[in-house]
């Protein structure tokens, strides 16, 4: 029996099957072998046929989303589960076999030679499953705005050049107007409100075009959808604020950050836990987001400094949430942007940002520390009172009460 893991147990996990072994001895051969299926009733067998063999650590492949359910039963019965990303523990080619695999995964964890996948408890899981889903539907509601777009340049209609926002009070009128089969440009134009920059005859003049019915049939449609999309993103928004109520203050710190919005800072709450207990230093997080420079080296020799690869959502949030910071004028993640452009290049500046950006992130999450912008704008009160504003009329949308501080407000 291993100090450290105690009594051993490989899954070899595919979508109806299950290849179990069981390490009797820590040097021995001698191995305990089972083959079971993957429904409940199986799994909660397998689940007693290990405890029944005193079987305190589980390690499996993350084969596709098969492993799940496993992990699920698992988990609720108290073993420590680890889960190997698949290629570590490949077999040479040609030696391939299924209890050959569940054993190989024993030997490579005691050899310490597996890359084990980071995966966070029950509810952080609910919390990833919820802000994960909000940005595909956000990508299937930037697909269809897209689709609207090509619909009305097909239609020689020109609207989308005199909005910022085609999909705005006065550009859903005008598009539902279009699909009901409206062709009077006064009154189409006659539908738009606020302020606008555009006038009127220069809105009479981009709806000069005309729709045929398969386009208006096709506008009809995407806008159904993307009200159907938006019902959904509210009430996604609804019950992640439920979850979250009690980290509040948490989310309230993220969002001081320059560049990080309250959805951004939920989502980082979601991917990397509230306390980003797993990762005990800034260094490790960046390696396993994969912001930090690579190595390859051979023969004393480092052929590429590439980014290794990481968790692909954070990935995506921090370059947004840089490029919304070195936007931030006379902020701190500015002057750094432009001080490695003309060494870097707008693209390595900005992942060297995005670098910057999650190491503060969690000294704020794993440490509990506040952010204080250090550039000119921090030493600006009546610029830092509109922001902390800002911040907090952003807090109150999502439904969050926390209040906001900072040293200089506050003397």
């Amino acid at each position: 029996m291993h100090p450290l893991y105690g009594k051993i147990a490989g899954i070899d996990v595919h979508k109806k099957l299950l290849f179990v072994v069981i390490a009797e001895a820590e040097e021995g051969t001698r191995r305990l072998r089972a083959r079971t299926g993957a429904t409940v009733s199986e799994l909660n067998e397998m689940a007693d046929w290990l405890a029944a063999h005193q079987v305190q650590t589980v390690v499996m492949e993350s084969t596709a989303l098969y492993w799940r359910p496993v992990w699920l039963a698992l988990e609720a019965r108290g073993f420590r589960l680890l889960l190997a990303h698949a290629q570590s523990n490949q077999a040479p080619r040609g030696r391939k076999r299924d209890y050959a695999d569940a054993e190989r995964l024993i030997k490579r964890l005691l050899a310490d030679e597996l890359r084990l996948s980071f995966v966070p408890d029950a509810e952080q899981r609910d919390w990833r499953l919820l802000t994960r889903a909000r940005v595909n539907f956000d990508r299937d509601r930037c697909s269809l705005r897209n689709q609207i777009e090509c619909l009305l340049e097909e239609g020689q209609i020109k609207i989308s050049s005199l909005l910022s926002d085609l999909l705005g009070v006065s550009g859903w009128a005008m598009l539902r107007a279009l699909a009901q089969g409206e062709t009077d440009v006064e009154k189409l134009a006659d539908l738009r409100t606020g302020r606008l920059k555009a006038t009127r005859a220069q809105f009479c003049q981009a709806l000069a075009g005309k729709l045929r019915m398969p386009q208006r049939l096709l506008l009809g449609y995407c806008l159904d959808r993307i009200e159907q999309i938006d019902q959904q993103l509210a009430g996604i928004n609804k019950a992640l604020q439920s979850l979250l109520v009690s980290h509040q203050q948490v989310l309230a710190r993220l969002c001081t950050t320059s560049g990080i919005a309250a959805s951004s800072a939920e989502q980082l709450l979601a991917e990397l836990g509230p306390r980003a207990a797993s990762f005990p230093s800034a260094d490790q997080l960046t390696s396993w987001v994969g912001t930090c420079p690579g190595r390859q080296e051979s023969a004393g020799v480092s052929t590429s400094n590439s980014s290794p690869k990481g968790n692909c959502w954070v990935r995506r949030l921090l370059v947004q949430c840089a490029w919304a910071a070195v936007k931030t004028n006379g902020g701190y993640f500015q002057s750094l942007f432009r001080r490695w452009v003309p060494r870097l290049g707008k693209q390595k500046a900005i992942w060297a940002v995005a670098n910057k950006l999650l190491r503060i992130v969690w000294r704020i999450l794993h440490l509990g520390e506040s952010y204080i912008e250090r550039g000119p704008v921090g030493h600006n009160l009546d610029s830092l009172k509109r922001r902390f504003n800002r911040l907090s009329k952003d807090l109150a949308k999502h439904g969050y009460t926390a209040q906001l501080t900072h040293p200089q407000l506050s003397a």
